[in-house]
């Protein structure tokens, strides 16, 4: 491997390492923050005089997520993970109050490319929050304070978690653990998307049970780091690896959606993967190919067309 991609990975890989030691030498160095989200509020449907406030609103939002630090690793600015929260403003029963959906996307970049891979994409159907202006947003990983700041920090912390599994074999477990405490204390409030509701479940309580909480699941965070540490992050290198490691990390996806169809992970993982995979498979061999693909369509079958389509490259 060459040297400077085997540093690389060396050195992201040191991060779990550090992480205790930092914690029990917190002086020693400043931390930058890790995150780098853009917050569009999409208001038309608010029908409210005073747009202002969500002008305000994405500022605070966007400080929330980006100027604190959520871990004890030392970031530099071009390794900040970058996403993008989009919030659709549904109603404003009264003043202050909102209803709103929201679409979390994530990018993690490709050694040696310029190229960024979706790395998550879920949309969060169903949020009911108070907002003030000029109201200070705290976090306390052991207290709800409001649904804000729960719902902010558990997407940071789901998106920190992700980023470092794609680094590591369940890197990311100690942003999970941090996410599954935001949702069980928020569960008190009586918010929708906290609670294991059966009629939704495509909602915060069930993406962390998928991903960190249930073991049906645990084969989807190992996909992630064979699909960008061995397969994204090798293919300009040694490609045959690469293509083989991309169809390994689709085993894993299909051998969890086998014993559990339908897993909220499952689709969040297709709905960030789906296009690219039958873009960056189309150079794979014929045999790798169709595997893929048999796979695919039972995993994904919405999707069927576009994977059909590697058949005939």
């Amino acid at each position: 491997m060459d040297q400077s991609l085997r540093f690389y990975f060396i050195f992201r890989g040191m991060k779990k390492l550090l992480f205790t030691f930092l914690f029990l030498f917190p002086s020693i160095l400043t931390f930058s923050q890790e995150l780098n989200f853009t917050v569009i509020i999409n208001s038309d449907r608010a029908r409210i005089q005073n747009t202002n406030v969500f002008t305000q609103m994405k500022n605070s939002f966007e400080q929330f997520l980006n100027g604190r630090s959520w871990t004890t690793d030392e970031f530099k600015p071009e390794e900040r993970i970058k996403g993008n929260l989009l919030i659709t403003i549904n109603d404003v029963p009264q003043v202050g109050v909102y209803s709103a959906t929201v679409q979390i996307q994530t990018v993690r970049p490709i050694y040696g490319t310029d190229y960024e891979s979706l790395a998550f994409n879920f949309a969060d159907r169903n949020w009911n929050f108070e907002y003030i202006e000029s109201q200070p947003l705290e976090f306390n990983r052991f207290t709800f304070l409001n649904n804000i700041s729960s719902l902010l920090a558990f997407y940071a912390n789901i998106a920190l978690g992700l980023d470092y599994d794609t680094f590591e074999k369940e890197g990311g477990s100690q942003f999970f653990a941090i996410a599954n405490d935001i949702v069980n204390n928020a569960q008190q409030s009586g918010r929708a998307g906290w609670v294991q509701s059966t009629s939704d479940r495509r909602n915060r309580y069930w993406l962390i049970n998928d991903i960190y909480t249930s073991s049906v699941f645990s084969s989807i965070r190992e996909a992630y780091y064979f699909y960008h540490r061995q397969g994204l992050d090798l293919l300009q290198v040694e490609p045959e690896t690469a293509y083989q490691n991309i169809l390994e990390a689709i085993k894993l996806v299909a051998a969890a959606n086998k014993t559990q169809p339908n897993g909220i992970f499952t689709i969040s993982f297709m709905d960030a993967k789906s296009d690219e995979i039958s873009q960056i498979l189309k150079n794979a061999s014929l045999e790798i190919r169709t595997e893929a693909v048999e796979l695919l369509l039972e995993v994904d079958p919405n999707n069927a067309r576009k994977y059909n389509e590697l058949l005939k490259s």
